[in-house]
Order: structure tokens, then C-alpha cells, then sequence
């Protein structure tokens, strides 16, 4: 299972839609009332807090699981069902849906195009999702005016860049599904600022074999913002210490070198992404878990890896082309190759990652196939890495 997140005006997440495939090797095999009850099963067994935290999840649903009411096994008040585009209205199907909102949930209608049969959908529906890449403006145009005065959220789909992102903004959406804020608006001769440079550097050099401690203690006290995440970080819950840390070297002290790398590595990123959405941080930290933990299955060393992955989101955190953002970081080649999107080995791990987020299982299989890796080690690292990355930002306040 992957998931795609929904924004809002403010671009907070508003939710996650649940993508589903058929098994952890082969991909998707077009029975959609199978794929429909696992999802199901699954978000019983995993529980949707694991999938999407304290966030809606928007779950798609075939008739048989609406008619059957399967769908009584999820929570009303986390989940909102959505209605495949291939669905048509009959009375049996109406009543079901008057009978699930009665229940709480809230329905939303998937990649919808006016057709006046669908009308009965419209009626009950509290979210309607259009695909920008299937409606032009004159199309969402005429849907906002027949829609005028209902009480229902408007949802643009595929919004892939920021001129998408500013366009329906225009138009009247209220939330956003797509991957524009990964794909910001680059400042032209902009140059990465130098405390950020140090903040990268710092970075590098935690994921180094060997632990200078003298030097990664001068660099992290060099950087105000750093020291201060550091310190928050420490003194959480997460770490539970019964007396309050209040320096650098005492923190290093007091939990050790293995765990001083990771508090100082949120700490790095969570610097990084100031004033950016909390998404972003998630994802690069899902990320560099991720290819951290699918390292020893790819034959690659595990700390590259996790810089791999962490810096992979570099250019929407630093608004800035990856070549400027990396050009003057101690990384080798291969490294290098990678997150300017070279196809290596060395960039397996974040090709495979990157694959999930968008729920693109063919080219997710396509890599384990020509990598000789078991898919289902690797959806276990993901879903690992996944909640890795929610409990370390939850415990952290970040």
C-alpha cells in the first residue's frame, strides 16, 4: 500500500489517498473488488493511524464493497470513501451511500466528468476529485457553476508543477492532490546560502565511517538554528531523560554516538525545510530510512544511501537546482550521478522509493526484477521507514 497526500489552501496535509496493489511481488492484477477488500483487511490489521496518522484517509471503493457495506469495518470519522470514475448510479447503490452517510463517512467522487446521470452522485457527494489532465478550463468552469451553492469541497488531481498548483488555486479548488510541491519554482541565479552549505556539510560528514567528535561538535555549535533543534529534540519525550540537557557535548555524552547521529540529522533537516511544508521533511526522511534499510539488498554501503535519499528533496527544500545544491558537498561520483538522476546502482534504492510514493508498481517491479531484490523486503522496508519517520516527528514536536 502507498499513499498520496492531499493538500489544502495553506498546503497542510488534509489527507492521504491509500493506493493499493495486489500483492508485494507481482503488480496489480485489474480485479478491483479483490484489491478493494485487502486494502480493507489491511487497514484493519495495520490500522489507519499507521497509514495516515491524525489525518483523513481516502480509500477507494468498488459498489461491491459499498452495497456489501465492507466499508463498516473503517472509522467514520477518519475515512472518506471515494466512488470509482466507472461507477454508475442505480437505486440500490444510492441507498447504500445515504446508509454510509447516515453511518459518518464522508463520500468523494474519483476523476469526475459531468454527466447528467451521475447527478444522484453529486447529491450526496462531500468531495468531488478533477483530473486536470482530463478537463480543460472551460470544462472546470461550467462544473464550478452548475456545482454553485452545494456544499462540496472542489479537489484538483495531477497537479504536478507550481503553475498547476497557482491555476486552480484561481479557479476556486480548495484542496490538491499531485506532486507540485516537489516540483517548486527554482530561483534563477540563486545561490545556496552559506549557512546552508554548513548545514549540508554536517550532514556529510555524520554519515562518515569513523566519529570526530571534537569536529562535528565545533560544526554543530558553529549553526544557532541547529543547536537550538538539537536541544528540543533531546529534551523530548522521544528520549525520555530525566534531567534537561543543556549543551552539546553533554548531549553527545548522555546518549551516545548512534543515536547523537540521528537527533543531529533531524535536527540538520529539520533546518533545512524551515518554512517549508512538514511533508517535504516526512517524505526525505521516509526516504533516506528507506534507502538506508534497502541498502545491504542492493549491495550498496547504507550511508551513502541515507544521504541519497535525504538529499533527493534537496531542490524543493533550497529552491534551487540540484547540481548548485550539491556541487560543493564532499560526495563521491556515484553519489553524485544519482541525485542528478543518473539510472546507477547507486540510485536503485530512491528510484524503487519514489516509484511507491506515486504508486507506479510496474516500474516498482521493473526495478526489482533487474536488481534480483524480493518486492516484499522492500515494501517491509518502506512501510518500516514509513513509520520510523511519523513516530521520530510526532515524539519530536517537529
Amino acid at each position: 500500500m502507498a499513499r498520496q497526500p492531499i493538500f489544502d489552501l495553506r498546503g497542510r496535509v488534509h489527507g492521504y489517498e491509500l493506493l493499493f496493489r495486489s500483492g508485494p511481488v507481482g503488480g496489480f492484477s485489474g480485479d478491483l473488488d479483490s484489491a478493494t477488500r485487502q486494502m480493507l483487511d489491511n487497514t484493519v490489521l495495520f490500522g489507519l493511524e499507521k497509514l495516515s496518522g491524525n489525518v483523513l484517509s481516502f480509500v477507494n471503493c468498488t459498489r461491491e464493497a459499498l452495497v456489501g457495506e465492507f466499508v463498516k469495518v473503517l472509522s467514520p470519522n477518519q475515512v472518506v470513501l471515494e466512488i470509482l470514475e466507472n461507477i454508475e448510479p442505480d437505486e440500490e447503490l444510492i441507498h447504500a451511500l445515504k446508509k454510509q452517510k447516515a453511518h459518518g463517512f464522508r463520500l468523494a467522487l474519483d476523476d469526475f466528468l459531468w454527466k447528467p446521470e451521475l447527478q444522484p452522485f453529486v447529491e450526496l457527494a462531500d468531495y468531488i476529485k478533477v483530473d486536470l489532465l482530463q478537463s480543460g478550463p472551460l470544462e472546470r468552469r461550467e462544473l464550478f457553476r452548475r456545482l454553485a451553492g452545494r456544499p462540496v469541497a472542489l479537489l484538483a488531481e495531477k497537479v504536478e508543477s507550481m503553475e498547476d498548483y497557482h491555476l486552480t488555486c484561481s479557479e476556486g479548488f480548495r484542496f490538491f492532490q499531485g506532486y507540485y510541491f516537489c516540483r517548486p519554482t527554482l530561483l534563477e541565479n540563486h545561490k545556496v546560502p552559506e549557512n546552508r552549505i554548513s548545514q549540508l556539510e554536517l550532514l556529510a560528514t555524520l554519515q562518515q565511517s569513523g566519529f570526530d567528535v571534537h569536529r562535528i561538535t565545533r560544526m554543530v555549535k558553529r549553526d544557532a538554528g541547529i543547536t537550538y533543534r538539537l536541544l528540543r529534540l533531546i529534551n523530548s519525550p522521544m528520549y525520555g531523560l530525566q534531567k534537561e540537557i543543556g549543551s552539546v557535548e553533554t548531549a553527545l555524552i548522555t546518549v551516545g554516538e548512534s543515536t547523537f547521529r540521528r537527533i543531529v540529522m533531524l535536527a540538520v533537516a529539520s533546518e533545512l525545510n524551515a518554512g517549508g511544508t512538514g511533508e517535504i521533511l516526512k517524505m526525505a526522511l521516509v526516504r533516506a530510512r528507506f534507502c538506508e534499510r534497502a541498502a545491504g539488498d542492493f549491495g550498496l554501503d547504507a550511508n551513502e544511501q541515507y544521504l541519497v535519499g535525504m538529499f533527493s528533496v534537496l531542490p524543493t527544500m533550497l529552491r534551487v537546482p540540484m547540481e548548485s545544491a550539491i556541487e560543493s558537498l564532499p560526495l563521491g561520483n556515484e553519489i553524485r550521478s544519482a541525485l542528478m538522476g543518473d539510472q546507477c546502482a547507486e540510485r536503485c534504492a530512491l528510484d524503487w522509493v519514489e516509484g511507491v510514493e506515486q504508486g507506479d508498481w510496474r516500474r516498482c517491479d521493473a526495478i526489482t526484477r533487474e536488481s534480483n531484490v524480493a518486492g516484499s523486503k522492500l515494501l517491509e522496508a518502506y512501510e518500516a521507514a514509513t513509520q520510523w519517520a511519523a513516530a521520530l516527528l510526532s515524539s519530536a514536536g517537529v
